[in-house]
């Protein structure tokens, strides 16, 4: 009797910024079918909606084509299959830069590019607020259109749906807008195993091994709380792998000799992370019960994961808008000992008293105490009198960028003309950024039509 058939889906990035070796690594390492890159939250989408309006040809992670680029002999040789929301705003620009890459030109009909595409809204906003869609705030109930022309992005998260039709289609490289990070692993396995639409334990099976991984290394040592000091070789982290089977039970592992740890204690860190109502995660595909998640340890960086229920999915997509909400700036100095925390409480207070006499006017000033319990607060208590260093840092917000760029002109003038002992501020004056703010949304799953193309 042979043994059960195992589909492995490996992570390989999970943020636009995380380490560049990792794709390689995941391929070459040892077997896998697939390579799961996630690159997008919701603030990367308006920063990618920027670079768009700047460029038509940019909108999307442009460290997608270096991780493509070093596994694309595994791709077109060995038939491993990429999944990425590398996308962005624009998943089309991105596919056509993998195909201009050396070794896309090269590949031919070797490489198959499915884009899915219909989860950017912004177009259709005007639109959709008409039709009695009002994307009202999840938090605060406002509709949209209280912000409507300082909207910068608007994106629904897709389920699995249209990444299964375009594997299914015979792609090898798939490249997503913004689905959520959790399809990008269950998709490979939905189509590999044929799990209907109404199985919702399996499809919840994948939802949470698509969890588990979504955040790379954060599972297998990397910003592990429990026993971090005994984790060993986090240079050389090896980043987790999903080993499923068809009847949604899977094993959450990592390549042999790389070094970092997969236990039930790094696998139950991460399934916490952003987990909200352990009753119900919900995704466009199925909500899944986390409280029935079972977790067993099976040898050596081997987690057996299995029991996971889930039930239909709600009727709804959620939407991710980021619009211009004003601007920012943060200033910091470095106040040394004696009396560390005594002087940049002084500074604070003069730094206030110039701007209040100055007349300017903020949305919000916000001071933290850097070494005297600025993460912990109050739970920290009273801050020791022999603090060696304090690094006062200061930030203000406001939609008046003529108030916050002369709050920038007004931290320097401290280094002499304020408490002694400072140092710091080799960086120079502070920069005025652009506040971009969150707004989460529901729309009906109806209106959203996601499509896939090729390339």
């Amino acid at each position: 009797m042979s043994a059960p058939r195992v589909v492995r889906v490996a992570s390989g990035q999970g943020f636009w910024g995380d380490w560049l070796e990792a794709p390689r690594r995941q391929v070459t390492g040892g077997p896998v079918d697939y390579l799961m890159l996630d690159y997008l939250a919701e603030v990367t989408m308006s920063i990618l909606q920027k670079q768009k309006e700047r460029d038509p040809s940019l909108g999307y992670a442009r460290d997608f084509l270096g991780a493509v680029e070093s596994v694309l002999p595994a791709v077109t040789g060995r038939g491993v299959r990429v999944v990425a929301n590398a996308g962005g705003v624009n998943p089309q620009a991105c596919a056509a830069a993998v195909r201009a890459l050396p070794g896309g030109r090269d590949a031919g009909a070797k490489l198959r590019i499915g884009v899915v595409l219909g989860d950017d809204l912004l177009p259709r906003l005007d639109a959709l607020i008409a039709a009695g869609h009002p994307l009202a705030n999840m938090e605060t109930g406002a509709p949209l259109s209280t912000v409507r022309d300082r909207v910068l992005s608007a994106n629904a998260y897709l389920g699995s749906g249209p990444i299964v039709e375009a594997l299914a289609g015979g792609a090898n490289i798939v490249i997503t807008g913004r689905s959520t990070d959790t399809a990008l692993t269950m998709a490979p396995l939905r189509h590999e195993f044929g799990w209907a639409a109404d199985d919702y334990n399996r499809l919840a099976a994948g939802i949470v091994a698509g969890h588990i991984i979504e955040c790379g290394a954060q599972c297998s040592g990397g910003n592990c709380l429990y026993d971090w000091r005994e984790i060993p070789d986090l240079g050389e982290v090896g980043y987790p792998i999903i080993e499923a089977s068809a009847d949604g039970t899977f094993v959450v592992t990592k390549h042999p000799g790389t070094g970092g740890r997969v236990s039930t204690q790094s696998v139950a860190e991460q399934l916490v992370y952003e987990m909200g109502d352990p009753h119900a995660y919900i995704t466009p595909d199925v909500i899944a019960d986390f409280t029935t998640i079972r977790l067993a340890a099976e040898g050596t960086d081997r987690v057996r994961v299995y029991g996971i229920e889930g039930r239909p999915a709600t009727p709804s997509l959620k939407v991710s808008v980021a619009y211009r909400a004003g601007f920012k700036a943060v200033g910091t100095l470095v106040y040394a000992w004696p009396d560390a925390f005594d002087k940049a409480q002084l500074a604070d207070r003069v730094l206030r008293e110039r701007l209040d006499h100055l007349g300017l006017r903020f949305d919000r000033i916000l001071t933290e105490f850097v070494g005297a319990g600025a993460t912990h607060g109050a739970l920290a208590g009273p801050p020791s009198e022999d603090l060696p260093e304090v690094q006062l840092r200061v930030g203000v917000r406001g939609s008046n960028r003529g108030d916050i760029e002369r709050f920038t002109r007004e931290i320097a003038p401290l280094v002499l003309n304020g408490p002694p002992s400072v140092t710091g501020f080799a960086g120079g004056r502070p920069k005025v950024e652009e506040v971009v703010a969150y707004w989460p949304a529901l729309i009906d799953k109806r209106v959203v039509q996601p499509s896939v193309t090729f390339q």
